[in-house]
């Protein structure tokens, strides 16, 4: 009996002790179950928080691809050189004449998918200067590359100031802003390029010039003036037809002569008809000073006029001027004779802009802008200022 109850003893302790074990045991399982949630909850929260963060940065930075080359309109310096830089890198033409300038880099700075910009042939005037040079460090603070490509004169501290900020500067006044764009990037130009550059020298009197005059003995004399005549009389013609003229650098950049463009012979005869009718206007409407010939131009161009106003004149300057009514500017083309002994594009970018307007350009061919009640006293100046 005293062994029956002991061993009850012992087994009841046995008992006791079990519901002890398990108690402890789903303690610690609540325990470690709650951790695990925990877990997923800080998980769950740094994977939205990580997943919130790629959103944001795709968002604040968008990638830059587009290429763009703004380039003079008026001209077939200005159209080839931005169908020779179409050719080399693709992109887009944007075409403007001096006043549209700034309006045109000021639409771009704002264009987030920019990535590369070229200027072609945009000669800058003391009024303009300082501008430029704040949208390019405007530009190239948004990682924007920029090349600056002319032949006009240019300030030092202009040229100094840009190159500071990195943007890519190719400027000699010996040579049109086309055959700079080919001597800088032939390597990605095609052979059909140096005919687009012979033809721009020519319609810019630079065809003496030591590139120019290499490229020039490529080709026959008379097939290269033949040509760039036709040309220039199509972009002179058409300069209210924005679309044709970017219709002309696809044409070009496709390596296209100019007689291979459809009615462009045809057009340049029309062209030819008014300039001839021009003779007889120049002669009965055309004014002298000492030192110059001028008149008001209100049919046609007055770059294709300013050369009859010199000639017909007998002085070693001509100049020609249109209103501009939607502007309240005169547009004014100034040329001059090999006997002209002053650097024209000198003196009409500091008369220009000391009347409140702007100009420049070479020493025998230049342009200016003019508010139209100062029209007269440029004039003026101008003569007094030529020896």
């Amino acid at each position: 009996m005293a062994a029956a109850k002991k061993t009850t003893k012992k087994t009841t302790k046995k008992v006791v002790k079990k519901p002890a074990k398990k108690t402890a045991t789903k303690k610690t399982t609540t325990k470690k179950t709650v951790s695990k949630k925990t877990a997923t909850k800080k998980t769950t929260k740094t994977v939205k928080k990580t997943t919130t963060k790629k959103v944001v940065k795709k968002t604040a930075k968008p990638k830059r691809t587009k290429v763009v080359c703004i380039s003079h309109k008026e001209d077939a310096d200005g159209i080839s050189s931005a169908a020779l830089i179409r050719q080399a890198f693709g992109g887009d033409a944007i075409l403007v004449d001096y006043p549209g300038q700034m309006e045109a880099l000021n639409q771009v700075v704002l264009d987030e998918k920019l990535k590369s910009l070229y200027i072609c042939d945009l000669g800058l005037s003391k009024k303009t200067q300082d501008e430029f040079i704040d949208i390019m460090a405007t530009l190239r603070k948004n990682k924007v590359a920029v090349t600056y490509i002319d032949h006009h004169d240019i300030d030092p501290n202009v040229v100094k100031a840009l190159e500071k900020l990195k943007v890519k500067v190719i400027h000699d006044i010996n040579e049109c802003t086309a055959v700079q764009v080919y001597s800088a990037f032939k390597s990605k130009l095609n052979d059909h390029a140096s005919f687009v550059a012979t033809c721009a020298a020519i319609t810019d009197y630079m065809e003496d010039r030591p590139i120019g005059s290499k490229l020039l003995q490529i080709y026959d004399r008379q097939f290269a003036l033949i040509s760039a005549t036709v040309l220039t009389y199509n972009i002179v013609g058409h300069q209210k037809e924005p679309d044709y003229l970017l219709y002309l650098v696809e044409e070009l950049a496709d390596s296209k002569f100019p007689h291979e463009i459809p009615n462009t012979f045809e057009f340049a005869q029309i062209q030819v008809e008014k300039l001839s009718q021009m003779i007889a206007k120049v002669k009965d409407g055309m004014k002298t000073m000492k030192n110059l010939g001028y008149m008001e131009i209100l049919d046609s161009g007055a770059s294709g006029a300013v050369n009859f106003v010199m000639g017909l004149s007998g002085k070693d300057v001509g100049v020609a001027y249109k209103e501009r009514v939607d502007h309240g500017i005169y547009a004014v083309s100034v040329r001059g004779s090999k006997n002209c002994k002053v650097h024209l594009g000198k003196i009409v970018n500091v008369l220009a802009t000391d009347l409140g307007g702007s100009g420049g350009g070479h020493d025998r061919a230049c342009g200016a802008v003019v508010p139209k009640p100062k029209i007269k006293k440029f004039i003026t100046e101008l003569n007094k200022k030529i020896k």
